[in-house]
């Protein structure tokens, strides 16, 4: 599986880190590209219309702001586009989500919350893991772990509880 990592600004690097962090520990190969919707369009179209052919199986794009970065890359390509509002601005990301989230009839793009770039990662692997045994294999040992934390948690707060 390979996935490409769109952002519009370095600026929003340490928040899109967190997709390539997720990746990097499901063996995903990944590709990352600073490209704007607006000041580079020809850089983000020649990108988009050519993923399926570079090996993609989808996208991950994260934007602030007026956030057309994800609604471009999807009007450029058939393959899953997962975007992630990113906060900036004074409406701290609101108007990214919202702008991510009412994309047209017929031009879909899955929406994560504000930030939600970890999420977006964990996505890209479950669309992955549904034709790889292996990605699979390891997505359902993450959750799993997940699991168990919990429970382990819960045995803090359960004796922290009875011992008061």
């Amino acid at each position: 599986m390979k996935v490409g990592v769109v952002m519009g600004s370095d600026s929003d690097f340490p928040v899109m880190k967190k997709a390539l962090e997720i990746l990097k520990k499901f063996d995903v190969t990944y590709e990352v590209l600073l490209a704007s919707a607006h000041r580079t369009p020809a850089v983000v179209r020649d990108f988009s219309e050519n993923a399926a052919e570079r090996g993609f199986s989808c996208i991950i794009a994260g934007a602030g702001m007026a956030a057309h970065l994800p609604g471009v890359i999807a009007s450029y390509t058939t393959l899953p586009v997962i975007g992630v509002p990113l906060e900036s601005g004074s409406l701290q990301g609101m108007d990214a989500l919202l702008a991510i989230v009412q994309m047209p009839s017929g031009m879909p793009v899955a929406t994560m919350a504000i930030n939600g770039a970890k999420n977006a990662a964990l996505l890209a692997v479950q669309l992955g893991a549904v034709t790889d045994p292996v990605l699979a294999k390891k997505y359902k040992a993450y959750r799993n772990d997940m699991e168990m934390q919990v429970v382990e948690k819960n045995k803090k707060i359960q004796t922290t509880v009875q011992s008061m």
